[in-house]
């Protein structure tokens, strides 16, 4: 054997043993495919992209091909590669996309869940799963304990109930509190701006949005610089891990995927998936989500014509009402002799009575399913 083989022998031997120190696993380290469809910044973008991974001492190779996809997914299944950074991919209904950004507040790193695809075709069943799908990608990249919120938007509400429900059932989910003096789970504008939970859940598209907004605010819009891009395909019985950039992501954001894929490559996340669909589907998981598919079926038989008793002063509130229910939760109380009136308030949509009706009122709207 020739000297100069030697000498690469043994530095590839000591490159894998400060692998080990540092990942704790032993092995070669993830190989992260990169399948570029055409950046809005050009060929020097995707080799800059390159250069800063291996600068971070990650693994990358280019995908190339005909059927660039087709290719990645050979790629994939044949272990060639660990994972697929990518600028669009056709993921299947039930797979959705975790993004990681650095939020402006003090540089935390925080989760949005999710940012492309469909986890549902029910907008609140697809938060629900978001949530689930969130906390996999937290604890993949190695937060061992993740916070949830849940960002103020239509559906946050019920949303809210059904983790609840999830949690007094078993499963193990941590809530964050906002950090406005009214605290709670759900967020609102500033938690997104301060990093507040670890994971924040909402719908893909305006996750998708709040992705572009915390890419590249710094820049004017047109170039993503910050982050860690719009994250992993995820869902129940998905096997394939693949990473989403925009054409618009700058060098930086995909270097940032690819890092992000190998910290999920280095702590198994097949098997951190497994886990936590596991765990969600014994407190009940599949239970829930048929409950909320069901409720959004319900009768109209609520929109019917109601007359609202004698009016009262309200100064008594009820908070946690989604919006598209409020008039149908005031005709609720109407039915059984309450005067209410929907209003608005700083966490979202309110409906007022008076103050010794509120207790009755609670009860009312509690079992119509209203509020948790």
């Amino acid at each position: 054997m020739s000297d100069m083989k030697i000498k690469s022998l043994i530095a590839e031997t000591f490159l894998e043993v400060a692998d080990v120190l540092e990942t704790g696993q032993y092995g070669k380290k993830p190989v992260i495919g990169f399948a570029s469809e055409g950046s809005e910044h050009g060929e020097d973008n995707i080799t800059r992209a390159m250069e800063l991974a291996e600068a971070k001492g990650l693994k990358a190779v280019l995908i190339q091909g005909e059927d660039i996809h087709k290719q990645m997914e050979v790629m994939l299944d044949s272990g060639e590669i660990d994972a697929a950074v990518t600028m669009h991919y056709p993921f299947p209904i039930g797979v959705s996309t975790v993004g990681k950004v650095i939020t402006p507040g003090i540089g935390k790193p925080m989760y949005i869940a999710t940012t492309t695809g469909t986890s549902d075709t029910d907008r609140v069943c697809g938060m629900v799963k978001n949530a689930i799908y969130g906390i996999i990608a937290a604890k993949a990249d190695g937060v061992e304990h993740p916070t949830v919120g849940i960002a103020n938007i239509d559906g946050a509400r019920q949303t809210e109930k059904a983790l609840l429900k999830l949690k007094e059932q078993g499963y193990d989910i941590c809530f964050a509190e906002s950090a406005r003096a009214d605290g709670g789970i759900v967020m609102r504008g500033n938690d997104l701006l301060m990093g507040t939970p670890d994971i924040m859940v909402m719908d893909s598209l305006t996750g998708n949005l709040m992705m572009k907004i915390f890419s590249a605010y710094t820049t004017g819009g047109n170039y993503e610089s910050l982050g860690f891009g719009y994250g992993p395909g995820i869902g129940d019985g998905y096997e394939r891990l693949i990473m989403i950039v925009s054409r618009a992501s700058g060098a930086p954001v995909i270097a940032g995927a690819m890092e992000f894929a190998t910290n999920l490559v280095n702590h198994n996340w097949k098997k951190v998936a497994a886990a936590e669909f596991a765990a969600a589907k014994k407190a009940g998981l599949e239970a829930i989500l048929e409950e909320i598919a069901a409720a959004g079926k319900k009768d109209t038989s609520a929109n019917e014509a109601v007359t609202a008793p004698p009016k009262e002063i309200c100064t008594a509130q009820i908070p946690g009402i989604e919006v598209m229910d409020l008039e149908d939760a005031v005709h609720a109380l109407w039915k059984e002799g309450i005067y209410a009136e929907s209003g608005m308030g700083c966490t979202g949509p309110i409906v007022l009575m008076a103050d010794d009706k509120r207790d009755r009122a609670y009860e009312i709207l509690k079992n119509a399913g209203y509020v948790g």
